[in-house]
């Protein structure tokens, strides 16, 4: 009888111990995903409140790690008067940002607020993925609402369609596309042939009711009525990839090689 009331306790100090103990593991568990969490968002300028800051350092995280890439924003108030280029590749060189490693792959959205211009860079497979065309995109994209002072909801929109554009190398699309124009115009013309030959062949033509020796040119005349010469001046386009802004990439201080695209807003 001791016996089973000792195995009785033994049970029920087990089960109130098993009850306790998942609600502390999932705590630890969120806590240590919380800790993993990168710091994506850099604020210098204080452009975003805090909420909006984890908002968006959340975002970058979660679709960052689908392309295994960082999505990197910076912004500064930029006092020293420093090219965007510039301190975007100093941004790199010194925070030494990748996913897969340090100064890995990354895309990183500069905002210069003392300049009020944008400069979007690739690095590694950011570069690969991202060429100054595709950021030409992405800034234009955004733009209109850097003007406005939505900083929250442009870079939200850079983040989604930095995510959109990695999923497929540049080019691949229209590949694609020809192929499948390629095959159904291959189809179309296979299909054409066939209903051609389906329909037996015409024998009946205009020699058939044409009389060779009666047919001919009657008369021939030719008018000259007058030459016109039009004059139209060609614009020059001095417009680099969107309005207010333009491609180009570039080598950092590190060495490190990237896409590169900027503007004003």
């Amino acid at each position: 009888m001791k016996k089973i009331k000792s195995i009785l306790s033994f049970l029920l100090i087990f089960s109130v111990i098993f009850v306790i103990t998942p609600p502390n593991l999932a705590g630890a568990a969120e806590s240590s995903s919380i800790a993993a969490e990168k710091q994506l968002i850099f604020d210098e300028a204080g452009l975003l409140t805090q909420a909006q800051a984890d908002r968006l350092n959340t975002m970058a995280n979660a679709y960052g790690a689908e392309r295994n890439t960082d999505i990197i924003i910076y912004t500064t108030l930029n006092e020293e008067d420093i090219d965007a280029m510039i301190l975007t590749e100093d941004f790199y060189d010194e925070h030494a940002p990748g996913y897969d490693r340090p100064h890995g792959n990354a895309v990183i959205l500069t905002l210069d607020m003392n300049n009020t211009e944008v400069y979007i860079a690739g690095f590694y497979k950011g570069l690969d993925y991202l060429n100054d065309r595709r950021l030409d995109q992405i800034r234009t994209k955004i733009s209109p609402d850097l003007s406005y002072g939505n900083y929250e909801l442009a870079f939200e929109d850079y983040i989604l369609t930095v995510y959109e554009f990695m999923e497929h190398r540049p080019g691949v699309l229209f590949n694609i596309w020809f192929q499948l124009a390629v095959s159904l115009g291959i189809g179309a013309l296979v299909v054409g042939v066939m209903a051609y030959r389906s329909g037996g062949r015409i024998t009946v033509n205009r020699q058939t009711y044409e009389d060779a020796n009666a047919s001919g040119i009657l008369d021939r005349q030719d008018r000259y009525l007058r030459t016109t010469v039009t004059k139209r001046k060609i614009e020059r386009n001095n417009n680099n990839g969107g309005p207010g802004g333009g491609g180009g990439g570039g080598i950092s201080k590190g060495g490190h090689s990237h896409s590169g695209s900027r503007g004003s807003f």
